[in-house]
């Protein structure tokens, strides 16, 4: 009888249409502990310490392989293995339980891994709880060290396959090789898991969070995947294959087709020029962006620095960063948000208070604020390397006057500071903010006397504007950055730069997106930063413009009442062009 294909739907992280046959990967698991009493809790401590040292040669290892292949960005998210190792929640509790319980070395490490994994999964933001996966990683590689697991692994491939696995942590994901490893999916994980954040570095299509689907799936399956959409198709049909090799020679066509306008300027048919620029969130990220046809950075997010730590980044570490960036940039604009976090951005270390409605809270600039230590530790940081590019500063999230003036006061202080000391500060600075929350966006002409730059954060701007929670798949219908009121913020901000003769970018996501690409050209956009993948579609669209028709466009979506029609005058409009 003819064996159906199976279709499985998980989380598209990182994109590409790949079909290839499964390595089913099946690393040591927790499952396969006997727990246990030790006869000498002596040999049971030895037994452990041999095992934390194997681990941090072997981390020591992978970094290094990370370091060459990611960037020493990525590489500290497996330094922050070895911190736990070495951290005292966590190495000495098994010791402790040893010693005390006169268990075996496997039952301390199983039982303590469990106990911090949960506290971790238990809290609030989905970043947080992502981090039991690296908390299980550092158990689970303890693990086999004390129990000698001789068992398959990522680095045995050497054929083109797609990988199928529970979970793949970090220190797994630094081991796939592209040359074999066309994809990756998993039964658990999320948008922005470590896994997620290496996929798209790495370049490789990935689905994650596929739940018992993967269970279906055999070593040697023929296996589809889409990146993009999260779709899976297990043991294809013949006609499913063929149709899907089709959209896999379309992808790479699309690619070779695009690449024309990789260096082309972003210029309308009457000779009107727009910044193209690139969102980033490591310096990795920066490097080749000239290359890839980003004229500038529109937005560099200094939280994953943060994020991807389990201490504090000091000065030094900090200007490192923000240097690395600058000079890969060539001299091209770079502009720096300083820390951005809260909602659903947390940092471990730092002790900040559960609170209900944390996208309205204790966030961005407000935490910058009331902690300036950390606040002036990162504007030296930035004052430092701007030495060494053209670096521009942005305050996230301000929602007055007060704000803007306090934060601009304390960086004059800490540049009037360094120039005291002798530092080498650049010459000119520009200093603007992001304009996420509406009072800001009908403030724009009082801010316009007075900030150097805007850049509108359009993913906020639209939460706040519309009161919808963008990660509640509930309301999710109501999250439209074509919505009339978000246009008219938009417009609002744009019209007051320009009468003040400053400029205004933007860096949410409708910026990358080609459909608004008239929108913005006839609001008269000056810089349009997005993820680098959508530089080339949008540089097309705009080629396709004619600014003075993109004007009247604007004209008549102002007088439109709903966001439908809003896309449907884009789409009428942009088949014609």
């Amino acid at each position: 009888m003819k064996a159906t294909e199976i279709k499985l739907r998980g989380l598209g992280v990182s994109d590409g249409t790949k079909a290839g046959k499964a390595f089913v990967y099946k690393p040591f698991s927790f499952a396969d502990v006997v727990e246990g009493k030790a006869d000498n809790p002596d040999t049971e401590t030895v037994r452990l310490q041999e095992a934390k040292a194997g681990c941090v040669t072997e981390l020591n290892d992978l970094i290094e392989k990370a370091q060459k292949t990611l960037g020493e960005e990525k590489a500290t998210i497996l330094k922050g293995q070895i911190s736990f190792l070495n951290d005292p929640s966590f190495y000495p509790p098994m010791e402790k339980l040893i010693a005390n319980d006169r268990v075996t070395a496997e039952t301390a490490v199983l039982r303590i891994t469990n106990q911090v994994a949960a506290i971790f999964e238990s809290m609030p933001n989905e970043y947080m709880r992502e981090r039991a996966a690296d908390v299980r990683d550092v158990g689970r590689r303890l693990l086999s060290k004390l129990v000698n697991f001789q068992g398959r692994q990522l680095s045995d491939i050497q054929e083109e396959v797609i990988v199928v696995a529970d979970d793949l942590t970090p220190s797994d994901t630094v081991q796939l090789d592209k040359r074999f490893v066309l994809g990756f999916v998993t039964r658990i994980g999320g948008k922005t898991s470590h896994t997620a954040i290496l996929a798209n570095s790495l370049g490789i299509a990935a689905v994650l969070g596929l739940g018992a689907g993967v269970e279906e799936m055999k070593d040697e399956d023929l296996l589809i995947i889409n990146g993009a959409t999260g779709e899976c198709i297990l043991r294809p049909e013949q006609e499913t294959l063929a149709a899907v090799q089709q959209v896999m020679a379309a992808e790479v066509a699309e690619k070779e087709r695009l690449q024309r306008f990789t260096q082309a300027p972003a210029m309308t048919k009457d000779g009107v020029r727009f910044e193209i620029a690139a969102n980033i969130g490591t310096p990795e990220e920066a490097v080749g962006l000239p290359d890839k046809g980003a004229e500038a950075v529109g937005l560099y997010r200094t939280e994953f620095l943060f994020m991807s730590r389990s201490t504090m980044p000091d000065e030094e570490t900090q200007f490192k960063a923000y240097k690395d960036v600058a000079e890969s940039m060539q001299g091209k604009p770079v502009v720096v948000r300083t820390l951005d976090i809260g909602g659903d951005k947390e940092l471990p270390y730092l002790q900040t208070p559960h609170e209900l409605n944390p996208f309205l809270g204790y966030r961005a600039i407000r935490l910058c604020l009331d902690q300036q230590e950390l606040f002036r530790t990162q504007l030296r940081a930035i004052l430092r390397a701007s030495a060494f590019g053209a670096l521009k500063v942005m305050f996230p999230m301000i929602s007055g006057l007060q704000e803007w003036r306090q934060a601009k006061a304390i960086y004059d202080d800490v540049r009037a500071q360094l120039v005291s000391e002798g530092v080498t500060v650049g010459e000119k600075v520009e200093l603007g903010i992001m304009v996420e929350i509406p009072s800001a966006a009908l403030l724009a002409r009082q801010f316009a006397k007075e900030v150097d730059f805007f850049s509108i954060g359009t993913n906020d701007l639209v939460q706040y504007t519309v009161a919808v929670d963008r990660m509640n798949e509930k309301v999710s219908y109501l999250y439209d950055y074509f919505h009339p009121a978000v246009i008219q913020l938009i417009k609002q901000v744009i019209d007051a730069s320009k009468e003040a003769g400053k400029w205004t970018g933007m860096c949410g996501s409708m910026a990358g997106d080609p459909l608004a690409a008239p929108l913005l050209a006839g609001l008269g956009l000056h810089e349009w930063s997005m993820s680098s993948a959508s530089i080339q579609k949008v540089k097309e669209a705009i080629t396709k413009l004619n600014k003075a028709e993109c004007e009247q466009l604007v004209e008549r979506v102002l007088a439109m009442d709903t966001a439908e029609q809003v896309r449907e005058a884009l789409i009428a409009f942009q088949s014609k062009s």
